[in-house]
């Protein structure tokens, strides 16, 4: 009798996990698509903050070319990362490069720059950081304009050696109490305009021979490794 119990109980302690995963399992899939969704309205908001409606007519979403693995480490993506385009018809309007500052006083600040193909800078976002509530947190447009200082700066507007913060003798100003953080990203973002302005010809020519004739075919995608 005692095993037939122990069996039972077993058995059933075996029904309701197989239940319960099964109902994770559900209820995960059911989310699937509307957590899909969220993050994906939520990444084309940043884009649009950027690069409104009125200058482009693609969907920079999905118009993408992976970065070379040789930027990885220079902008900061561990495991890589695309480039999304905007583009006006046919033309190329800008390209919106994603980055991370790994110094930043609390951690990592994940940021996305868009840059004209004049090289100067159509706008800044920090997507995502830890810094200090009050202090750091002033990097994020909601909190303060500081960001929207990067607008229309280029490599050569201000000059190189003024991509600082102004206690460092550069052109940014800090805040108070926190230099660490906006120096962490004055310096990523400089490092962007870098990027840009070395692969911006292999990027152009690999857009502009995807669309040929074909102007709303998918971007091949190379080979990064």
């Amino acid at each position: 009798m005692l095993k037939q119990s122990i069996g039972f109980n077993s058995l059933v302690l075996a029904m309701f996990a197989l239940i319960t995963a099964l109902l994770l399992a559900g209820t995960h899939l059911g989310t699937r698509e509307q957590i899909e969704e969220s993050e994906r309205r939520a990444a084309e908001k940043a884009l649009l903050e950027i690069i409104p409606n009125s200058r482009h007519t693609n969907d920079m979403l999905t118009d993408t070319v992976s970065i070379p693995r040789q930027f990885w480490t220079r902008l900061g993506l561990i495991k890589g990362g695309k480039v999304n385009v905007a583009r006006k018809d046919s033309e190329i309007v800008a390209l919106i490069v994603p980055a991370i500052a790994p110094d930043g006083y609390s951690g990592d600040i994940s940021l996305i720059a868009g840059v004209n193909m004049d090289g100067t800078l159509a706008g800044v976002r920090v997507l995502s950081h830890t810094e200090t509530p009050g202090l750091g947190d002033k990097i994020n447009l909601k909190r303060s304009d500081w960001i929207l200082a990067f607008d229309g700066k280029s490599l050569t507007n201000p000059e190189l050696s003024e991509w600082q913060v102004k206690k460092d003798g550069g052109n940014f100003d800090q805040f108070t109490g926190a230099t660490i953080t906006p120096r962490a990203v004055v310096a990523q973002v400089k490092r962007v305009l870098e990027y840009f302005d070395e692969d911006r010809q292999r990027i152009t020519k690999l857009i502009k021979s995807a669309t040929v004739d074909k102007p709303h075919s998918k971007l091949p995608q190379e080979n990064t490794r």
